[in-house]
């Protein structure tokens, strides 16, 4: 059995949530605010998000639109190239094998955490399995659901847009959903299986890219420098991406930090300890990390910007940004442009 570790992925895998939930009669404002999340998250698809934050936030947003199988719901508008640039990487291989293999070796590296994505063949077969090792058991089997929509979209890269798999395999025991999901698919579904996955005719393996263009370059200099996915096993890496999430709403609170990651406050501060730094160290980076980027990166003016990131006022911001970078914002701006 795999070994279970925390995950983390990009606000993109939430797909076109918003949307999804206010057509279904709900307020997506409410459900964020109930799970304690930035509502900003939203605008900042590229934000790493603890794995087991999106399995609240899909359970919340079933309970709020009144559907136990939200995520197959949400499933059906996802697309992969969506993903940031490794969806599109994914999306754009020569053909389906090649764009599974690349799902494989980019997705707990560039995308998320603690997921493993398996490809089993056999003489006229293959099922494509996504499993996730996060321990969190909340809002799982919603993202499971999800995650099965991702799949089938990466087919249709290859097979055209009106393609359906053989058949679903959930993990739900709930027999009584069958003909639900099965309306929402368009396929047969078998529940109660161990993983969720989609059976599919072994020849699509080398379709060819029927929706996209293809990319041929490696893997690094093609996902470039996007915010990086904490590994599991790095405690001041995902402490400092928390703190980044919880930049775009407030100042950044070690309970609040800590709670997302799973442990208490004074877990946290001492396995940071034993990495030999603190939490007001890291806090102090991630600001002059995104003060940097906000300054030479947006026009905001740099009083909303010192507001934005929790100062006062202009003047406690500007001494701050000197300290960080030896020159005020509006000079570190105008070096930049």
């Amino acid at each position: 059995m795999a070994i279970r570790q925390t995950g983390f992925t990009r606000a993109s895998a939430l797909g076109p949530i918003a949307r999804i939930v206010e057509e279904g009669g709900g307020s997506i404002s409410r459900v964020f605010q109930d799970v304690d999340l930035p509502f900003a998250l939203l605008e900042n698809p590229d934000v790493p998000v603890p794995l087991k934050e999106q399995f609240r936030v899909l359970q919340r947003a079933a309970r709020e639109v009144g559907d136990a199988h939200f995520g197959a719901q949400l499933g059906r508008h996802v697309r992969i190239k969506n993903l940031s640039a490794f969806g599109l990487w994914v999306s754009r291989a020569h053909d389906l094998y090649d764009a599974i293999d690349r799902s494989r070796r980019g997705l707990n590296i560039f995308l998320q955490t603690a997921t493993v994505l398996e490809l089993r063949e056999t003489d006229t077969g293959a099922r494509w399995s996504i499993e996730f090792l996060d321990p969190a058991s909340e809002g799982r089997y919603q993202n499971e659901l999800l995650g099965l929509g991702y799949l089938i979209d990466v087919v249709r890269c290859f097979a055209g847009r009106a393609w359906r798999p053989r058949l679903i395999r959930t993990t739900t025991s709930d027999r009584a959903a069958t003909g639900y999901l099965e309306q929402l698919y368009g396929a047969n579904v078998s529940t109660g299986q161990r993983v969720s996955a989609i059976d599919f005719d072994r020849g699509l393996l080398w379709a060819p890219n029927m929706l996209h263009g293809t990319y041929s370059l490696p893997l690094p200099q093609e996902l470039g420098s996007e915010p990086v996915v904490p590994a599991s096993s790095d405690d001041p890496e995902a402490v400092a991406a928390v703190t980044m999430l919880a930049l775009l709403e407030r100042q950044p609170r070690a309970a609040w930090v800590a709670d997302k990651l799973g442990m208490t406050k004074r877990s946290m501060q001492r396995r940071l300890c034993e990495e030999g730094v603190t939490f007001s160290q890291l806090v102090d980076d991630v600001l002059k990390t995104r003060a940097q980027e906000l300054v030479s990166e947006s026009t905001k003016p740099i009083t909303e910007i010192g507001l934005e990131l929790g100062y006062a006022d202009t003047a406690h911001f500007s001494r701050a940004f000197k300290r960080w970078t030896g020159m005020s914002p509006r000079a570190f701006r105008k070096m930049r442009t």
